[in-house]
């Protein structure tokens, strides 16, 4: 079921949504949070569609706030608020309002989105692109647990990776975070599987793809060991190399589907490691609503630090390294007096 509101308000909306679930016989349906999406009229229905699918998993009340931007000076001074309510089969498992903010209002996002948060439930705010440089800072960001961003879709996604870092507050999370928590997973066993001291690392990616700097960033906090980031056509992150004296631990995915995984002494084997949709990594993140110390201690790592080091393990292996002889001069032909003597 849907329904058009107008130039309406905040306690319209909510009347309308009790209304229309004792319509469809379901007057109680058991959410468990309520997630805000902050976004644009262009990622609106790419946004709402994920988290609909989430929300199979993670019953919920989803609030998308879309900001509509004003043409004319008048018309930015006149404050309107529409909305479109969802319940039933078209809003997922729990029941969907989506809010278009006109003119002024859209200053004050969160005065309308308040009173529709469910009461005594966690509350998650999700920035599908755009996002404040200061999450916990900004008054829709201020209203949830957790904030979720994702840096894969900034113009400068490693440049974000520093943004994020420097405003860092407990709950901040990024998507781009989360793509790599199965390559994390499965160098993590191999490690365990097998005893081996890690002397150097390499991250394989696409450039420009934070999820790659980040997992380099984990690699060089938990192992304490140079790490480097390469170059690849992609799609995504293609390769991590583990270097240890007996031997590479390698973890190649060149397809973005199935990856193979090699260890010292022992065959090789393929391993699935697809790459997820956005439903499925939203999925993940709703699954947690505490603070992820190990993306925190990754983050502020930072992209400086991790190429410093590398230059750094460099340096020792290029002075290490014999000198090329320089080539022998001809002996010069003597001289006439020379011979005389």
């Amino acid at each position: 079921m849907k329904i058009d509101l107008t130039e309406t308000n905040s306690s319209k909306i909510n009347a309308a949504m009790v209304q229309a679930r004792r319509d469809i016989g379901t007057p109680a349906i058991g959410m468990v949070l309520t997630l805000v999406i902050v976004t644009d009229e262009e990622n609106a229905y790419d946004a709402l569609k994920s988290a609909n699918d989430a929300s199979h998993e993670h019953p919920s009340r989803i609030v998308v706030v879309v900001k509509r931007a004003s043409r004319s000076p008048r018309s930015r001074r006149d404050a309107r608020l529409d909305a479109e309510i969802r319940v039933g089969a078209d809003a997922g498992s729990g029941e969907t309002v989506v809010l278009r903010l006109h003119g002024e209002l859209v200053n004050h996002a969160q005065s309308v989105v308040l009173p529709l948060l469910l009461p005594d439930a966690p509350v998650v705010v999700w920035w599908p692109g755009g996002a404040p440089a200061d999450l916990a800072g900004d008054p829709l960001g201020a209203l949830g647990q957790r904030r979720i961003t994702d840096t894969y879709s900034s113009e400068h996604p490693v440049e974000a990776l520093g943004a994020r870092a420097e405003a860092y507050a407990p709950g901040d999370t990024d998507l781009s975070w989360t793509r790599i928590t199965p390559w994390r997973s499965m160098l993590a066993a191999a490690l365990d599987q097998q005893a081996l001291s890690v002397v150097s690392a390499t991250v394989e990616g696409e450039d420009e793809n934070p999820s790659c700097e980040l997992l380099a960033m984990w690699l060089a906090d938990r192992l304490q060991v140079p790490v480097k980031r390469t170059l690849s056509s992609g799609p995504g992150l293609t390769a991590v190399r583990l270097s240890t004296k007996d031997g590479d631990i390698v973890l190649d995915r060149a397809d973005g589907a199935l990856a193979t995984l090699c260890m010292p002494g022992q065959p090789d084997r393929a391993v699935a490691l697809k790459r997820r949709d956005t439903a499925e990594l939203l999925a993940e993140e709703l699954r947690r609503l505490d603070p992820d110390n190990t993306y925190e201690a990754s983050l502020k790592f930072g992209v400086a630090r991790l190429e410093a080091s590398s230059l750094e393990a460099e340096a020792p292996a290029k002075a290490a390294a014999p000198a090329k002889a320089e080539p022998s001069k001809p002996a010069a032909k003597p001289t006439k007096k020379a011979a005389a003597k």
